[in-house]
């Protein structure tokens, strides 16, 4: 066995092709902001991946997701967190779906057979904030909803055909409310304009999305529910769990790259080449190991904790054996290529997805005493 090589077995059977394509491509095009990368993920198929396959779908695990997102971060960083961001939202359109008579199958039969990719207008990018804050405002004209607001960052902002978005819901009569919009990125309205000015991640096509007043049909619109307690229903609780650990593959993944390159070359004395091993691959049996509980059905409060417990230790390990990868691998290899410097670099955005460890202390302190995790 070799380092990825469960991820690139689970990338191959189900997105066949697509990782021998990446890999003949360079790292610095693939992370350039013209990247072939997306293309190449709708013709693999990667639209519907986590979709079941009697709707067209790939019908992937939990676990064989976390294993797929972790084989592109290896191959495109930029491709792994703006794919991340569709897949969450198409795990949560499923789960809805599953408890539902609306009109959430058609869409998810769209998206499996003519490959449509979903931005996500939450609030991945702002630590302070949760992942389901409001970004956007919507108010009712009597038949529709008029949506109106701005997402920056919002990964897949050119390559998009539907946007997702949580919505402050103004009713004229209940207060405000928060809802999920599913809106066709061609909607009158809706432009996007640019944002993203870094050279790290800019194959995600994280630009700025902003809509004036865009109508969106109620039926493309789910109102979310916060119980007395604060805890949150099942729909948002198992979208936070899907985000979690999908966008903790990303980073896990930039890092598995680093550690294969030292494995490769042969830097560095045997027993600290082992250490990385072991850290990267513990690392990923860790994330398996919660992937594989929201496969058994544990996608509710006690997956959120288990996830959040998930992504911040393998943080920790993603900037530990980044920074001894990047020693290891020596100053000519930092000099002589913008890649190692790259990885390094792109492996720190691990820290800028919410929650924050700081806001999360109470809440996972709590469970580990029996209680509820509330995040804000």
């Amino acid at each position: 066995m070799r380092l990825l090589s469960r991820e690139r077995e689970a990338c191959e059977r189900h997105l066949p092709g697509l990782d021998d394509k990446l890999a003949s491509i360079a790292l610095m095009e693939l992370e350039s902001p013209d990247s072939p990368g997306i293309g190449l993920y709708k013709s693999a198929g990667g639209a519907g991946l986590l979709i079941p396959t009697v709707h067209g779908g790939g019908g992937a695990s939990a676990v064989d997701a976390v294993r797929v997102t972790r084989a592109l971060a290896a191959r495109s960083p930029s491709l792994a967190v703006a794919t991340t961001m569709h897949q969450f939202s198409v795990a949560s359109l499923v789960a809805l779906a599953e408890s539902s008579t609306g009109l959430e199958w058609m869409l998810l039969d769209g998206v499996a057979r003519d490959q449509r990719l979903m931005a996500s207008g939450f609030a991945e990018g702002r630590t302070s904030s949760g992942i389901l804050t409001p970004t956007m405002k919507g108010v009712w004209d009597g038949a529709n909803w008029r949506v109106s607001g701005r997402k920056q960052p919002c990964s897949l902002s050119r390559s998009m055909d539907l946007l997702t978005a949580s919505v402050a819901l103004e009713h004229p009569e209940q207060g405000t409310r928060t809802g999920i919009a599913l809106i066709p990125a061609a909607a009158p309205g809706i432009s996007v304009t640019p944002f993203w000015g870094s050279p790290v991640l800019a194959g995600a096509e994280s630009d700025s999305v902003v809509l004036r007043d865009v109508e969106v049909h109620p039926d493309l619109i789910v109102e979310l529910t916060t119980g007395l307690d604060g805890e949150l229903d099942d729909l948002q609780t198992l979208g936070f769990v899907w985000f979690e650990l999908l966008v903790t593959a990303c980073y896990l993944g930039v890092a598995m790259n680093l550690v294969e390159r030292v494995l490769t070359a042969g830097r560095g004395p045997a027993h600290e080449r082992l250490g990385l091993g072991m850290a990267v691959e513990g690392a990923a049996l860790a994330l398996d190991g919660a992937a594989r509980n929201l496969d058994d059905g544990d996608g509710g409060n006690d997956g959120l904790a288990r996830a959040l417990i998930a992504r911040f230790t393998v943080a920790d390990t993603v900037r530990a054996t980044t920074a001894k990868a990047v020693e290891l691998l020596g100053g000519m290899a930092f000099a002589s290529s913008p890649e190692v410097g790259y990885l390094a670099a792109a492996s720190n955005a691990i820290g800028f997805h919410p929650p924050s460890r700081h806001s999360s202390a109470d809440a996972l302190l709590g469970w580990f005493s029996g209680r509820p995790v509330v995040i804000d």
